[in-house]
């Protein structure tokens, strides 16, 4: 075990500026001491800056601890890494001159809460505390159909929805850890939980072919933009959700409207192209947000892709610009807002979802564009989003790694993240280990990630927004077996049994838990791939074996679920276990 008192500060977020004065002071501890802590409002800082110094009393000795801030926030801020060094030293302190401020105004985290978990109300407040200690004051949680609105009951039953009442609560709890709860409810695209209803299904843009991006799909997904009926179901959706959230934002979604054009809306598409046709029903969206006294925002990436178009935005709408992987051009996208007078947020990813073990190499370079380059384009927020593509498979401790690196990135870009202190303060391990644990899990198929582009798109060689592992358990046995050498999906398996020879030992009970289950899952998945890609593939016996660790897999799935997420998308997300071929 590591001595954590010999040791410099670790500390995250990184704080901007930290003077050692040289020494200790020690705490008096005793019952009825004196707390040495003196809070002091100064007006010449922002609004989260603050200053926190440990000292001593030059003649006395007499410990003295001062927090200077502007606000409740920033004396919040102080606290927050003042607590961290008492995690870290005891009552025994260093003494030191802390100044620290963040880089984004607005620092957030988006959690998906419609595929398919929905968190309990327990998880939520753990969910806040651990978000409060990383200094995050943003949160949203990505809406279609897992709000309990009133006279829509066949689409959210069975869902085990967030209620009126619940988001009231959070929205004050949270309000209390000086985190800002934002509406998010997708209003165009990403609505086929609603559309597949005979109710709605008069609402979608088609319900026949199209293309999304480059893949084929079928069947309904946006609201048509040009049917009025279709705003009469925003205004009724939005009437209801936003009255519960004293943030004056809300998120309206808008992405990936790839289907407009291929159905009802065809026509107007070709008369007035795609662009106009999105941008019109985006505002008008955006009018009945305002009617409710709220600022919208919406995910820019269909706006961005009509550089022309960007000037059309309405001026109030803050455009999220989200991109996962380390060549999103976030530079590009704030400059072209920017030069239209839009205000901008960038919005990187953890990098978790359709992986097992996350994509360390992505995620890092992901997070660290975003910050750097939104703050060259004079981006006002940073957004770490973390979605539940495909099942949501991925543990809490994969996810929460990444959004730790993202609240570090926003707060300062310029400093790296020790994965010691992420050990310590967010994964409460005191042998310092497991921070650097996951990220070294998180590249266990990265050469496979660099070379098997072919599993999701047939022209690209290194893999999107996914991990090899995890896409290749969905092929099947006779599919793609020449894509990626076998020596390096055997690597990938030794590598996964190296992670589980060293997993660090004596964390809280559950996250050990979360780490087993990921482990079995990624070896599963390791052996799978391997085994089919070797000469004559999977024999008898080998498949017999997979399909009794499959059976344990989802069975440790569904027990583990249950402590963080609500019963609702529990079915669904098994189904995709249920779906790979042996």
């Amino acid at each position: 075990m590591p001595d954590l008192a010999a040791m410099e500060p670790l500390l995250i977020p990184t704080p901007r500026s930290v003077m050692h004065l040289g020494g200790w002071v020690q705490l008096d501890e005793s019952p009825g001491a004196t707390p040495a802590l003196r809070c002091v409002r100064v007006e010449n800082l922002r609004p989260e800056a603050y200053r926190l110094e440990i000292n001593a009393d030059a003649d006395t000795g007499v410990p003295r601890i001062t927090i200077s801030a502007a606000t409740a926030t920033g004396e919040a801020r102080a606290r927050a890494t003042l607590h961290q060094l008492a995690t870290q030293y005891g009552s025994r302190l260093p003494r030191l001159i802390i100044e620290d401020q963040p880089l984004y105004p607005a620092r957030g985290v988006m959690l998906d809460v419609s595929r398919d978990r929905v968190p309990t109300m327990g998880h939520c407040a753990e969910i806040g505390r651990v978000l409060s200690g990383l200094k995050v004051n943003h949160i949203q949680l990505y809406t279609e159909h897992t709000f309990a609105y009133a006279g829509h009951e066949e689409v959210w039953k069975g869902w085990s929805p967030l209620t009126p009442a619940e988001v009231r609560l959070l929205a004050r709890r949270w309000g209390d850890l000086h985190i800002d709860l934002a509406a998010n409810q997708n209003c165009f695209g990403h609505l086929a939980s609603w559309l597949r209803h005979d109710k709605y299904r008069h609402l979608a843009e088609t319900h026949g072919d199209w293309v999304f991006d480059v893949w084929p799909r079928s069947g309904p997904f946006s609201l048509c933009p040009t049917d009025p009926r279709s705003l009469e179901l925003v205004d009724d959706l939005l009437g209801q959700l936003l009255p519960c959230f004293s943030s004056g934002l809300v998120n309206i979604g808008c992405d990936e409207t790839y289907d407009v054009g291929f159905g009802r809306s065809k026509d107007d598409v070709a008369r007035r192209g795609k662009a106009a046709v999105y941008l019109e029903f985006v505002a008008r969206v955006g009018e009945v947000a305002r009617r409710h006294g709220k600022r919208s925002m919406f995910w820019a990436d269909i706006a961005l892709s009509h550089p022309e178009c960007v000037k059309d935005i309405p001026p109030d709408m803050i455009s999220l610009a989200w991109g996962y992987e380390a060549d999103s051009p976030f530079r590009r996208w704030c400059e072209l807002l920017a030069e239209a007078g839009r205000e901008v947020w960038v919005c990187p990813g953890t990098s978790s979802w359709r992986s097992i073990t996350g994509r360390t190499l992505e995620r890092r370079g992901n997070i660290e564009a975003a910050a750097r380059a939104g703050v060259a384009g004079g981006a006002t927020g940073m957004l770490v989003c973390d979605w539940g593509d495909t099942g949501h498979h991925q543990q809490w401790p994969v996810a929460l790694n990444a959004m730790a690196h993202g609240a570090a990135a926003a707060w300062n870009a310029e400093a790296s993240v020790d994965p010691r202190a992420v050990s310590l303060h967010v994964f409460g391990d005191r042998s310092l280990a497991v921070g650097g644990w996951l990220d070294r899990l998180g590249d266990a198929d990265l050469r496979l990630r660099e070379s098997c582009g072919a599993l999701s798109h047939p022209d690209r060689t290194r893999l999107r927004n996914q991990s090899a592992l995890f896409i290749d358990m969905f092929k099947g046995l006779e599919e793609q077996v020449g894509v990626g050498a076998v020596e390096d999906w055997e690597e990938a398996r030794a590598r996964v049994e190296e992670s589980a020879a060293v997993r660090p030992a004596g964390l809280n009970l559950l996250i050990g838990e979360e780490l087993d289950h990921t482990l079995e899952v990624a070896r599963f998945a390791a052996a799978r791939g391997a085994g089919k890609r070797r000469p004559g593939g999977l024999n008898a016996e080998s498949r017999k074996d997979l399909a009794e660790r499959l059976e344990a897999i989802i069975g440790e799935h569904r027990r583990l679920w249950r402590v963080r997420s609500r019963e609702g998308g529990l079915e669904h997300s098994c189904g995709f276990y249920r779906k790979i071929a042996l």
